[in-house]
This record gives C-alpha cells, sequence and structure tokens, in this order.
C-alpha cells in the first residue's frame, strides 16, 4: 500500500494501486448510516484563507446551504494558526472578501447584508465590535485591496458610460430618502426605470449574456477610498481611477503605493473580449494606464481561485498566470514574471508542463508558492526567483484551492480529501507537515460511512497510460456483483481526483446508494501535460471515448460488478460524453445526461464560448460544418436505445437548453427511450451552486433513474 501521509497528526489519506478484487473488503460499520441526498444541507465548505500580518491568525470564509431560505449563507471566520478552536467574526450570512489591514488590527470584507454588496470595516481588536460600511455605491461594490501604509483601499464597483459621466462632473447624489417610505418608492423607480432601458434589449456583441444573466452596459472600475479612523459611516468619498468600458480584475497596490496593477481586455471593443487579457499599471494620481503585455497570451489563467497579477513584496517583480490566447482551451496555464518596469516575460512553469491554479509570493521575493494539478491531485509547489527551480513542499492526496503564504513562510491552504469534505489546513514556518486547522464538517463525518477511494492504473489500446479511481457500495461483501455509475467529466480539459469537490458529496451519495463508482482522466483532462490535454483536439470524443471504455474494461475485470448493470452520467462536456457514448454502445442500461453540448454547430451561435469552437476545431461552423456534425453526438441520436434522462438549466448561457431540447427531440422521434428535465432560474452550475432544492431534487432523480434499470428489485 502507497501511503500520503499529509494531514500530519490530524489524518492521513491512504490510496491503493490496482488493488486486486480478491482482497476487497467491507467497510460497513455498525455504529454509522450510509450517507443521504439531504445530508447536502449539512456539508459546509471554507473559503478563501488570509493571513494576519503577526501570522497569528486566518481569516476564511464559511459557506453553508441554508434550507429555509434556499440558498447559501457566508461567514468570515478567524482560525489561529496555534490550533485553537475557530471563532465566528460575522453573522450576516453575506460576507466574504476578508482583507486584512497592513497593520493587522482590521478587516476589510464585502458584504450583501444591504441588498447590493458593499465594502465594511471591522475593527479585529476589539471583541463584539460592530462592522461599518465604508462604501456606498450605487450599482455595489467589491473586491478590497488596502494600500501598503493602509491609508486607503481600492475596489471595483460596476459603472456605465452615463454614470462616469456624472461623477466626473461632480454631479451631487440624490440626497437621503426623508423616511422608510420614500426609500422604498425610490427603489421601485430605479429598478422599473432600469428594466425599461432593457426593452428591447439591444444586441451588439457577443456574449450578450453570461452566467445565469444578460450582459448590461456597466463595467467593473477600479475605485480608491481613503480609511479615516474615526470618520462617520459614508463619510469617505471614492476616487474612479480607470475610465475604459472593459471589465477590471482584482486590483492590487504596488508596495511602493504609487500605482495599482489589474487585468482587463485589451480590445473591449471585440467580441469575447476575456481572450486577450493583460496586465495594465494604472497611476493613481493621473489614471494614465501602461499596458505590460501583448496579445500573444492572455493574462488571468483560467481558475476561479487567482487574484490576479502580484508585485513580489520588495517591487522588483509581478508574477501572474498567462495562457497563449491560441488554442486557448487546451494550453496549460502558466506562471510567469516580469521586471516590475517591464519587459520580456518568463514563464516559471513552462517545462513543469502542469497548470497553475493559484499562487502567492514569498515575504523575501525570493520564491513563489503556488498549487497545480498534476496527476490526479492538486499539490502545493514552491519555484525560487529568479533561477526557477521548482520543488514540491506540500505532497498527499489532496484537492487544494485557495492558499496564502504569512509573512515568516507559514501556509494556509484549503483542501478536500478522499475522506472529507474542504478544510482549512495549516503548515506553520519550517515544520515539513500541515495540520487541519477547522473541522466544520466533522459531526457529520462522525455519523456516516466514508468510502475510501482506491485509484486504478490502466492503459488504452495503444499503450497510452491512464489514471482512473472507483468506489466500493457501502455493505459490499466479496463475491458478489453491484451496478456501476460510471462519472464523465468536463471542461473537456479539466482534471479529477480522489478528491474532487464538486463531486465528494455526489460519489458518497451513489456508493451508499449500493453502486460501485468509477472515473476516470481520459485524454483531454488536465494534469498530464499539454500533448495529453491537447489530444481531442479536432476530435472531441476521441480518444476520450476509447479511453474511458478501456477503464471500464479494466474495472469490470475486477469481477465485482455486474455488466448488465452499469448507468453513466457526466455534465457539460461530460453530457456530451454520455450521448456520444450511448450513441456508440448498447452497454450500459441507462444514462443520465446532464447540461451537455450535442450539437456543435448550433452550440457555437447561442453560447457564451463560442471560441470553444473555433480553437478546439480549428473551423468556424460556416467553413466546415461537415466536421461539427460529425463530432456532434445530436448525429447519432437516432442510435440511442440506452434509456436516456437529460437534465438542463433554463437559464444556462453556456451551454444553453436548446442543446437539450434537440437532443430529447431527436431520440424521441427516433424511438428511443428519454425523458427531460428542466429546472427554473438555474444556469449552468446547478450542481455546483445552484438552488440547495434544486441540487438535492437533481440526485433524487439522478438516482431513481439509474435504480429503475440498474436496480429493477429496488425501484418494484
Amino acid at each position: 500500500m502507497e501511503r500520503f501521509h499529509f494531514c500530519g497528526k490530524i489524518d492521513y489519506v491512504a490510496i491503493e494501486t490496482n488493488r486486486p478484487a480478491s482482497r476487497e473488503t467491507t467497510l460497513l460499520t455498525h455504529d454509522k448510516r450510509p450517507i443521504t441526498i439531504d445530508d447536502l444541507y449539512r456539508i459546509s465548505s471554507v473559503e478563501d484563507p488570509r493571513i494576519s500580518p503577526d501570522g497569528q491568525w486566518i481569516a476564511y470564509v464559511h459557506r453553508a446551504a441554508n434550507k429555509i431560505e434556499n440558498g447559501y449563507m457566508t461567514n468570515i471566520w478567524l482560525a489561529p494558526t496555534n490550533g485553537g478552536p475557530p471563532i465566528q467574526l460575522t453573522r450576516s450570512g453575506k460576507d466574504s472578501q476578508p482583507r486584512w489591514s497592513p497593520d493587522g488590527t482590521m478587516l476589510a470584507f464585502t458584504s450583501a447584508r444591504d441588498s447590493k454588496p458593499q465594502i465594511y470595516l471591522l475593527r479585529v481588536t476589539a471583541p463584539g465590535g460592530e462592522p461599518w460600511r465604508l462604501t456606498q455605491a450605487e450599482n455595489g461594490a467589491g473586491s478590497p485591496a488596502w494600500s501598503p501604509a493602509g491609508t486607503h483601499i481600492a475596489y471595483l464597483s460596476a459603472v456605465n458610460a452615463e454614470e462616469r459621466w456624472k461623477e466626473d462632473q461632480g454631479m451631487a447624489e440624490d440626497p437621503p430618502p426623508k423616511d422608510k417610505l420614500e426609500g422604498k418608492h425610490r427603489q421601485e423607480r430605479k429598478e422599473h426605470d432600469e428594466a425599461k432601458r432593457w426593452d428591447p434589449r439591444p444586441v451588439a456583441r457577443i456574449p450578450y449574456r453570461v452566467g445565469t444573466a444578460f450582459v448590461d452596459d456597466r463595467f467593473s472600475q477600479v475605485y480608491v477610498i481613503p480609511v479615516a479612523e474615526g470618520s462617520e459611516e459614508g463619510d469617505a468619498k471614492p476616487r474612479r481611477i480607470t475610465h475604459v468600458d472593459a471589465h477590471y480584475d482584482q486590483p492590487q497596490w504596488m508596495p511602493d503605493g504609487k500605482s495599482i496593477l489589474s487585468q482587463r481586455a485589451i480590445y473591449p471593443e471585440r467580441d469575447e473580449p476575456h481572450r486577450w487579457k493583460s496586465i495594465y499599471r494604472i497611476d493613481l494620481e493621473t489614471g494614465a494606464e501602461e499596458q505590460l503585455n501583448d496579445d500573444t497570451h492572455t493574462c488571468g489563467g483560467a481558475s476561479p481561485y487567482a487574484d490576479g497579477a502580484q508585485p513580489s513584496p520588495d517591487g522588483r517583480w509581478i508574477a501572474y498566470q498567462r495562457n497563449p490566447s491560441r488554442n486557448l482551451p487546451a494550453t496549460n496555464t502558466r506562471l510567469a514574471i516580469m521586471r516590475a518596469e517591464g519587459g520580456e516575460p518568463r514563464d516559471l512553469t513552462l517545462e513543469m508542463d502542469r497548470s497553475v491554479v493559484a499562487f502567492r509570493w514569498s515575504a523575501d521575493s525570493r520564491s513563489i508558492i503556488f498549487n497545480a494539478d498534476s496527476d490526479g491531485s492538486r499539490e502545493i509547489y514552491r519555484v525560487t526567483i529568479p533561477g526557477g527551480e521548482i520543488e514540491k513542499i506540500i505532497p498527499g492526496t489532496m484537492d487544494t484551492e485557495l492558499l496564502d503564504v504569512s509573512r515568516d513562510g507559514g501556509i494556509a491552504f484549503i483542501a478536500c480529501t478522499p475522506l472529507s469534505p474542504p478544510e482549512l489546513f495549516w503548515q506553520p514556518p519550517d515544520a515539513n507537515q500541515p495540520f487541519q486547522l477547522t473541522k466544520h464538517n466533522a459531526k457529520l463525518l462522525d455519523e456516516v460511512i466514508i468510502q475510501p477511494t482506491y485509484e486504478m492504473r490502466f492503459t488504452a489500446p495503444d499503450g497510452q497510460p491512464l489514471q482512473g479511481w472507483y468506489m466500493l457500495p457501502v455493505g459490499y461483501e466479496e463475491g458478489k456483483t453491484y451496478p456501476l455509475i460510471l462519472n464523465v467529466h468536463g471542461g473537456p480539459h479539466v482534471m479529477w481526483s480522489s478528491s474532487t469537490k464538486t463531486m465528494w458529496h455526489e460519489w458518497q451519495v451513489h456508493a451508499a446508494r449500493g453502486y460501485a463508482v468509477f472515473y476516470c482522466n481520459p485524454r483531454g483532462s488536465d494534469g498530464y501535460g499539454e500533448a495529453f490535454k491537447d489530444a481531442i483536439h479536432g476530435q472531441w470524443a476521441e480518444p476520450a471515448y476509447t479511453d474511458i471504455m478501456a477503464g471500464v474494461e479494466a474495472l469490470l475485470e475486477k469481477g465485482f460488478v455486474d455488466p448488465a448493470r452499469m448507468g453513466v452520467t457526466g455534465g457539460s462536456y461530460g453530457g456530451y460524453m454520455v450521448a456520444w457514448i450511448v450513441g456508440h454502445t448498447n452497454r450500459f442500461a441507462a444514462a443520465f445526461s446532464q447540461r451537455g453540448v450535442y450539437n456543435l454547430f448550433s452550440f457555437y451561435g447561442t453560447s457564451d464560448v463560442p471560441f470553444l469552437i473555433s480553437d478546439e476545431f480549428d473551423t468556424e461552423p460556416w467553413q466546415n460544418p461537415e466536421t461539427l456534425w460529425k463530432w456532434s453526438p445530436i448525429a447519432y441520436a437516432h442510435q440511442i436505445k440506452t434509456p436516456l434522462m437529460i437534465k438542463a438549466g433554463e437559464n444556462d448561457y453556456r451551454v444553453p437548453i436548446e442543446q437539450a431540447e434537440q437532443l430529447f427531440a431527436m431520440v424521441r422521434r427516433s424511438g428511443g427511450t428519454v425523458e427531460f428535465l428542466r429546472y427554473p432560474r438555474d444556469g449552468h452550475e446547478l450542481s455546483r451552486s445552484g438552488e440547495p432544492e434544486h441540487r438535492i431534487s437533481r440526485l433524487e432523480h439522478m438516482l431513481s433513474w439509474f435504480d429503475r434499470y440498474c436496480m429493477p428489485d429496488r425501484e418494484a
């Protein structure tokens, strides 16, 4: 057995490579119960760790589902780095983005406690004190960043050209309402006028809708506001320092406090402007912008955890993430540095051939700490400056997210493991192992059976080595066979691990229901090098389909899966692959396809990322429609005889619901067995961050569908 001791004195994670079926043992215990779908309401996560300047505290965000409100609560907590119990700092349920003042006495954070989000301040040296609102932005504010001296905060707020003009003219804001009723009427009038502005809605560029909402004419601009001790709430007056119709990213102060770094589109007037982003240095006094990168690469990376460009503490370097603009989806996100005054950038992780997720400078500016997707785990590394030597400093079977580095070299990070949802970990300075600081999920984990994950190495027919994982059903007994749920990841260029946060509960629920679980990283996945990632270029379904089926064959050889009772599911590109699989084989008893891309031609014209087709297939639809049709699952929909359930969100603007509508019509009209689930209000992220009730419903329908065809005795 190969063991990775990663949680020090708290815990460890064990995996076993190519474990023979004859050694499988049951893990069913008599004092614990199987996990349930409704346990989703009890699983919480931690996010965005921020270490105090003195290294004694870590501020973080705690996120939990709110069953009554059918939403989520986010509050800010403090965890002492000495291992004491965490302290809840805020309680509005709408707080995020904690940021320490340079002297460590205050936290700035974003809160939507009063409708639209605003920047609040809280003095942490006065326990029990109330936060006070710093900004009064009409359209909300977020992404606070303290100046090096702690006298100002930069933040983002969205405004349109007319609103910027009024600010530049110094036009006075409306006086405060006389009473609550007048305030209510004003708000109703504003909402009415805003709705009328978009009736009808003019569309001139692509994308014109993103996430679950239509794009308007407001763009996130950088503002700077003074922080004066003892001032009354609302007294501070902000100043906008940007003036371009483009979305600016998280602001970062240069160490001298004279300028701010932010990333924005180089060509904001073009379609899909996010494809060409650069770092801009913005002069604090004049607002003059200096572009630091050309358009051969786009800055920022693909990760939602990135903070944007970061100057080194000594002010000599700027570190950032970038991808080549050409074939953007299938390239690795690289960590790069450049001189602070500009100049030729240098890729630090190019030879590593892995995608960087998040990073932080060391206090001495001599190294950068980062995490990266590699071989089924997301571990933590250090790269030296300027030498470029890379070493793995926190290994383990884990999936890390954001991280932070203290002035004396301590590392805080969020990690999900096969045995636990995300928690906060801390590796003290000069230590060689981290330990777990939070146990928000401990009570649930003490009650339920958690099935371990077993790694499985196998090869494709052409000899390509591949990696996958499986879980045994709760109550497994050697010698018996069980139904299987095959899971296929999306992306297409993402990497699943034994610890993938977004799938942790779902896989455990499948095992608790009596299913074996299998998933793998076929070619096209991140984490195995750029050539592996780009192997499906121009032919999305291959060799991924062959790789996945090779994994199924390798699992069947272990002898515990009933080949007549196999189901398959996946979302987005995973939904694409589900439809492709059942359009090319009848080996599965049932399929559940989620938010999938089924018609590449129409996807191009309705999605908010049409460049995905242009880059991945080296063509526009009118240039080579035959190729797009050949690799569209809908072209083979008439061959689908596997019972198929299709799930989609009506507000999904990444993979619009028309994709599901077409597949449903084709399968049904050609005589297949098919049903269609439409979820109102939610979009592409339904399974991960959608309405909790919808997430529960999705799992209930999924398992009911699989039970019907893979466990008919249970269904009866």
